[in-house]
């Protein structure tokens, strides 16, 4: 994992901290685990988040196959909802769910913020609340 990275899933978890959720960084990247671990980890009790974060200065985000697959998997043990968790540098946090990504010709996935901002929530929906209505 980049430093830039590991910085933008502290950023997150210390944002669920602040809205109620208990949350972690999981140690999957890197090659410490095998297991299909998320980045990060939440829960209240009510709602289950899995997050794959992905953070770039670019205007687009390609995930590999396996990420999304290990993903599905986890979700699907754990019982929480997964969620790519889009970090466009200078833009608010988008969360894309697994089936409004775009796959690409090599059978992997690609999120652009056009997408991201057009299908994918906002932290606020993630959690529970309504809807901004904010434009960027």
């Amino acid at each position: 994992m980049s430093k830039k990275g590991s910085v933008e899933e502290r950023d997150l978890v210390n944002k669920l901290w602040d809205a109620g959720f208990a949350a972690m960084r999981a140690p999957a990247s890197g090659g410490a685990t095998k297991r299909p671990l998320p980045d990060v980890l939440a829960g209240n009790g009510k709602i289950y988040l899995a997050i794959e974060v992905k953070s770039t200065r670019q205007d687009h985000i390609y995930i590999d196959n396996e990420k999304i697959s290990n993903l599905q998997e986890f979700c699907n043990i754990f019982g929480a909802t997964p969620y790519i968790g889009a970090k466009f540098i200078r833009k608010p946090w988008r969360f894309v769910k697994i089936e409004d990504l775009h796959i690409t010709r090599s059978e992997n996935y690609r999120v652009n913020t056009d997408l991201a901002f057009s299908k994918g929530l906002d932290f606020e929906e993630i959690i529970g609340g309504t809807k901004q209505t904010r434009l960027i």
